[in-house]
């Protein structure tokens, strides 16, 4: 009996180490293989969406820039035709013209002197011609400023105004400026003074 029991528990001993030995097996098969290949691939999946929002970013700011060039350029053409309208007048100058003769008309009917007629009929329609000029001019003037102070406001863009754009603008403020200029000396008798009536 006695000698039979070292050998069970040696064979005790060698059937906890073989159970021991296949548990840590099982372990060490369940243990990833390559765990840095598995941290690199979570990796790459993180950087491929950074990314991707990268991207959409650079499409919204290349959109806010293509929207923003586009309105320069109108602002710029607009300034250019309201400086062109402001030097040879509008169809709204010429109705305030025939307003203001017509309503001189109505107040000499009854009578007045010459002086007065002139005044009222001639004066009255060239000067409200001159203001509606002068207001065309004033408008070519201030949107031409806003488009070449514009860049100098807010966040800079990646690529700088188109030169054709900041020409047209400059042309527009020439010409709104010349307009402006002009509508005061007509509107103040400067360049072309009205008759005067003679006594006969």
């Amino acid at each position: 009996m006695n000698p039979t029991t070292p050998e069970a528990v040696a064979d005790g001993e060698k059937t906890t180490d073989e159970t021991t030995d296949e548990t840590t097996g099982k372990t060490d098969r369940a243990t990833p293989e390559h765990p840095e290949r598995r941290d690199q691939d979570e990796t790459g999946t993180g950087d491929a969406t950074e990314a991707e929002a990268a991207e959409e970013t650079g499409d919204d700011d290349t959109s806010e820039e293509t929207s923003g060039r586009l309105a320069a350029a109108s602002a710029a053409v607009v300034s250019a035709g309201l400086g062109v309208v402001g030097l040879t007048g509008a169809w709204s100058g010429r109705v305030a013209a025939e307003r203001e003769t017509l309503i001189g008309q109505i107040k000499t009917s009854s009578g007045g002197s010459a002086a007065q007629q002139i005044n009222e009929i001639y004066g009255d329609a060239w000067h409200a011609t001159a203001l509606v000029n002068g207001l065309f001019g004033l408008l070519a003037l201030l949107v031409g400023s806003y488009v070449l102070v514009r860049p100098a406001f807010g966040t800079p863009a990646r690529q700088p105004q188109a030169g054709w754009v900041r020409a047209v603008a400059r042309g527009g403020i020439a010409l709104g400026a010349l307009g402006v200029l002009i509508s005061m000396a007509m509107y103040f008798d400067l360049i072309v003074a009205l008759p005067t009536a003679t006594a006969g």
